[in-house]
């Protein structure tokens, strides 16, 4: 599984920090959405092809936080 990509919100701490990767995997795209760290929790969501993952990661990174990408 190779990194593509890394976001995270700008804010320290366990409580308030974010962070969304993305991940290829043989053609097969995830996404990771982490809260609180690196020891924090993280869901997944797979999709199908770069675009619709693309798409995915950019709905999720909209919104107020000034995310940084890494």
């Amino acid at each position: 599984m190779e990194k593509r990509r890394h976001f995270w919100n700008g804010s320290w701490g366990r409580l308030a920090r974010r962070d969304v990767l993305l991940y290829e995997d043989g053609g097969q795209w995830l996404i990771e959405v982490r809260v609180g760290g690196a020891e924090g929790r993280s869901r997944w969501i797979p999709r199908e092809d770069e675009d619709a993952a693309l798409d995915e990661l950019r709905a999720l990174l909209s919104g107020t936080a000034d995310w940084r990408e890494l």
